[in-house]
């Protein structure tokens, strides 16, 4: 333990999930699967418990956090849906797809969870474990990705622990994420236009160009950072590089040697954790065919490579 709290580590069976609601009901924090990666779960509808997950992160306070539901009927409660909304849900929900939509003016929601914006950012999971939690909850919960803000998201519990374990109140462990990375996050904006805010897994067409300014998660120039200098586009490890490989460029960790983009985006951030805690002073990444997932990957990646401000 490095903080002020003893973190359970709970199984994801019935009695695991039955305590992890409890500590959630009761204003705690709780890092919870998803089929993208862990989540930072907290009562969206308390403002102490939301404060709680910007402190144990380190987040700033102008960067939203996503709320994630039991229903569409949940999400109707807490947002505008036009039409071309309504369709996406109908379409990905549950699923790892983030609306950005008008925020109800009658939403029973922690403020903090908008951060001062008039547009909240929804999610219907698909996870087992979370749809447990958040009925066994009976609230929809705030969760951010469940590590230190900046930091490379984790998609296992011992990638959460790495950096919270003692911040947190427990963490429910329920092996590797399936996807390996965020959701995709869209806008879709009054006319119905969208606008894809941060890739994903799910793969969208946007009709409008982001405006730059912060509306939703992921959107920082410097973000995912494993702590090391990142060379991306390698096709070889240089003097002192730990080398992440995919295709038929070899490495100390392999994204996916056959190229699969979804065994890629999978394997990503396990491959970052391993080459975070390596004697290795730098990384290299092999080049990512920019298509489907891989734009997500790349963006990923790229955010990775930026210099902190």
């Amino acid at each position: 333990m490095t903080g002020k709290y003893a973190t359970e580590r709970l199984s994801a069976d019935a009695a695991g999930i039955a305590r992890a609601a409890g500590l959630l009901r009761a204003g705690g924090l709780v890092a919870v699967p998803t089929e993208t990666v862990y989540g930072l779960a907290a009562r969206a509808d308390s403002d102490a418990a939301v404060a709680r997950i910007y402190s144990a992160k380190g987040r700033p306070a102008f960067n939203p956090l996503i709320v994630h539901v039991a229903s569409l009927a949940e999400a109707e409660a807490l947002a505008e849906f036009p039409a071309r909304a309504r369709a996406l849900a109908a379409a990905h929900w549950p699923g790892p797809l983030t609306l950005v939509l008008p925020r109800r003016r009658d939403a029973t929601l922690a403020a903090a969870v908008s951060a001062g914006l008039p547009t909240i950012a929804l999610r219907w999971p698909a996870h087992p474990a979370m749809r447990a939690v958040i009925a066994g909850v009976g609230a929809p919960l705030g969760a951010p990705s469940a590590n230190r803000s900046g930091f490379v998201s984790p998609t296992t519990a011992e990638h959460v622990l790495a950096t919270l374990d003692g911040r947190i109140d427990a963490v429910l462990d329920d092996g590797a994420c399936p996807a390996g990375l965020e959701s995709t996050i869209v806008a879709v904006r009054g006319d119905g236009r969208l606008d894809v805010l941060r890739p994903g897994p799910i793969v969208l067409d946007a009709d409008a160009e982001p405006s730059g300014a912060i509306e939703a998660p992921g959107q920082l120039a410097s973000h995912y950072a494993p702590g090391k200098p990142l060379r991306l586009g390698a096709d070889g490890a240089r003097d002192g590089e730990f080398l992440i490989g995919f295709g038929a460029v070899g490495g100390h960790c392999m994204l996916s040697a056959n190229g699969d983009l979804d065994e890629a985006a999978a394997r990503l951030y396990a491959c970052l954790h391993q080459a975070a805690r390596s004697p290795h002073p730098r990384i290299a990444v092999a080049a990512i065919p920019d298509e489907g997932v891989g734009i997500a990957i790349n963006d990923r990646l790229r955010r990775a490579a930026a210099p902190a401000d």
